[in-house]
C-alpha cells in the first residue's frame, strides 16, 4: 500500500475518532443537564473505552 494511501487511512481513523469523542462529550453535557445518572455512568465508561 502506498505511504500516501497508509497516511489517508491514518488520518480517517483519527478524524473519526476525534467525532466519536466529541459526540460523547456532548451527549454527557446534556444527560448532566437532565441528571440523566444511568446515562452519566454508561457515557463516561464509553469514554474510558474510547481514551
Amino acid at each position: 500500500m502506498s505511504t500516501n494511501r497508509m497516511q489517508a487511512m491514518t488520518n480517517a481513523k483519527d478524524a473519526h475518532r476525534q467525532n466519536i469523542q466529541k459526540s460523547l462529550e456532548h451527549r454527557l453535557q446534556v444527560a448532566k443537564a437532565k441528571d440523566d445518572e444511568k446515562l452519566i455512568q454508561q457515557l463516561e465508561a464509553e469514554m474510558k473505552y474510547f481514551g
